[in-house]
């Protein structure tokens, strides 16, 4: 499936050491990079509206290259779905997670959303995303944080989605983080 990251599970490589860290504007052209190379749309104007948009967090994973430089391995954004326009609540969504193919199966997009939910529960009880049921991977990635579905529909927070149905997840975030314990924010 384009866009896709095969679901292989239990396939893997050693995790990679990674640093997550808050995207600026000069971070776009990785990304946009990242996206490319993952087959998935691109979209440069939304992502440097992101970045200075303060109900979101746009995140951007680094790693060493060989040579001990770090590069842009992956990155992933929130956003604050804020005016009802189908069935889906309004509130704090992962809106979503592009690792570099070459990058996968190594703990990066696991970092990204571990980020991702940490900032959302520093300000909301609970926390949404809307996949494509063919996403497997995502599915599964999302599992740790006890993801539930709550209801499928062909059009989600705006997002037509290909297949005609989408899935809406929710997350309780039972305890709120410790503004003092130096995390994203």
């Amino acid at each position: 499936m384009p866009g896709f990251a095969p679901f292989q599970p239990g396939a893997g490589h050693r995790p990679a050491p990674v640093a997550v860290r808050p995207a600026a504007l000069g971070d776009v052209e990785a990304m946009l990079e990242i996206q490319r190379r993952a087959g998935r749309p691109a979209h440069p104007d939304a992502y440097r509206r992101a970045v200075g948009n303060p109900d979101c967090c746009v995140l951007v994973a680094e790693c060493s290259s060989q040579a001990g430089d770090p590069i842009t391995v992956g990155w992933a954004r929130t956003y604050r779905h804020a005016a009802a326009v189908d069935p889906a609540p309004t509130g704090h969504y992962l809106g979503g997670v592009t690792v570099d193919p070459s990058w996968r199966r190594r703990g990066i997009a696991l970092a990204l959303t571990a980020a991702r939910v940490q900032w959302i529960a520093d300000r909301a009880d609970e926390v949404f995303y809307v996949v494509n049921p063919r996403n497997l991977a995502s599915i599964e990635l999302h599992r740790r944080w006890s993801f539930e579905e709550v209801m499928r529909s062909s059009r989600l927070t705006g997002v037509e989605f290909s297949g005609g149905v989408g899935i809406l997840m929710r997350a309780t975030l039972a305890q709120r983080a410790d503004s003092q314990d130096g995390t994203l924010r």
